[in-house]
């Protein structure tokens, strides 16, 4: 199999760090130049047609191109450690807590900075600042949210580790490099310590 990925952004990071979990090797890695519109030609565009990263190319030719849609091959593939649920009712929940780390906390994030940061213009035309900088606001708000979830259990879907986690911690680092955004320093508390906890696992350092 071959993932195509980007070094820095986040979305492939989820992949990454979710192999990591699951201690699964063997897959080679192809990078994709954003900066330089790799993921807009034709070459890209026929694995990935809305030029997106990540992509993961199975031996049989065919082509995952959704990050929850390709860590559930993983998770289908290799089972254990277990990080979507045991049964229908606790993957219902694990999903919740990842759609919503991935739609409201790296959503609003993505939009921030795609539309605020110079660095990004080459990749978002046109940028709206206006709406960036609101977004950014936004960030703020479900931060605080996630703070107040993290002050009553440990991990972001409840008691153990998840891809919730992975979710939003690629969305928070994403934050950290480009908004400086860092959750102890707006009084998120919880939030900062549980990011701090993620940190310390040897996923994140992919």
């Amino acid at each position: 199999m071959k993932l195509y990925v980007s070094p820095r952004a986040p979305s492939p990071r989820r992949v990454l760090m979710f192999l990591v979990e699951k201690a699964i090797t063997g897959i080679d890695l192809v990078n994709i130049d954003l900066n330089a519109g790799e993921h807009k030609g034709e070459a890209y565009r026929a694995k990935s047609p809305l030029a997106k990263v990540p992509a993961l190319e199975l031996d049989d030719g065919r082509v995952l191109t959704e990050t929850r849609a390709i860590c559930t091959y993983m998770e289908g593939l290799v089972p254990e450690p277990n990080l979507m649920g045991v049964d229908f009712a606790e993957r219902a929940f694990i999903e919740m807590a990842d759609r919503r780390a991935e739609f409201y906390l790296l959503g609003s994030i993505a939009n921030a900075i795609r539309h605020t940061h110079p660095g990004l213009a080459p990749l978002e035309q046109p940028q709206f600042p206006e709406f960036g900088q609101s977004q950014a606001g936004k960030v703020r708000e479900i931060a605080g949210w996630f703070d107040t979830v993290l002050a009553h259990q440990p991990w972001m879907a409840g008691p153990r580790f998840t891809i919730a986690d992975i979710t939003a911690f690629c969305a928070l680092e994403f934050a950290r490099g480009l908004m400086k955004f860092r959750p102890g320093e707006e009084g998120f508390t919880a939030l900062q310590a549980w990011r701090d906890r993620v940190a310390e696992r040897p996923s994140a350092r992919v």
